[in-house]
């Protein structure tokens, strides 16, 4: 099985924003499936996915961040949002 990447995508970060990086162990079948998924939606990638997974997880435990939502959307439309 195909390592998780963990270079930045440069098609996720803005310019502006910072980008962390760390590193995370993943259960074999959540990597499986993750996997399985980009490969049927090649629009998506592992940053995007944990990205909007992530602040969706957020946003449903009641964290209200304009920031956030904005990350959330852009990544689960392909969205881009500008200042």
């Amino acid at each position: 099985m195909q390592d998780l990447n963990y270079d930045v995508n440069p098609i996720v970060s803005n310019q502006k924003d910072e980008v962390i990086s760390f590193k995370c162990e993943l259960q074999e079948n959540l990597q499986k499936a993750m996997k399985e998924f980009v490969e049927k939606h090649p629009n998506w990638d592992q940053y995007r996915i944990l990205q909007a997974a992530i602040a969706g997880f957020l946003m449903q435990k009641g964290f209200q961040n304009r920031d956030l939502t904005r990350l959330y959307i852009g990544n689960m439309f392909s969205m881009n949002f500008k200042d």
